[in-house]
């Protein structure tokens, strides 16, 4: 497979219809691994995140890992939408949808995909709170970037 959908978009996204619309017809795959993240508010005090990204270039890395992501697992389908503007607290933000005829490489795409999402991918992150104040920049955990390490 060398074809794969990349979409940076303000709407909101179905992942049921993003999932049909990658097996319907098809045959060949065995197994469809998604994950959805959204938009989490730990001390109930988060009304929303509003991510900014650079239009064309945020399309550009998440392709660039999508590439390789086809080239080191053998996958049959595969989705990445990415949400930006101002997105409530309980929202969707991120979408991956690997398929594949086995469930490991689905997995394992997905989890790569994410991981450098979170870190590579070129949006920034800024909070609102319900109180009406707004936070500064999100800044990257270090975690994140030790998962990133697992791949190389």
């Amino acid at each position: 497979m060398s074809a794969f959908k990349v979409r940076v978009q303000e709407e909101n996204f179905n992942c049921e219809e993003e999932t049909k619309s990658l097996s319907a017809n098809r045959k060949d795959i065995g197994a469809i691994v998604s994950f959805t993240g959204l938009c989490r508010d730990e001390n109930q005090t988060l009304a929303a995140l509003e991510l900014e990204h650079f239009p064309g270039m945020a399309e550009k890395q998440i392709s660039f890992y999508c590439q390789q992501a086809v080239e080191r697992w053998p996958l049959t389908g595969l989705t990445v939408i990415h949400r930006f503007g101002k997105i409530p607290a309980g929202e969707q933000i991120v979408l991956v949808i690997a398929c594949s005829a086995h469930r490991r490489a689905a997995f394992e795409a997905a989890d790569f995909l994410m991981d450098f999402l979170k870190t590579k991918a070129p949006f920034w992150k800024k909070e609102h709170f319900l109180d009406g104040q707004t936070g500064g920049w999100v800044e990257a955990k270090q975690e994140d970037e030790e998962d990133t390490k697992r791949w190389q």
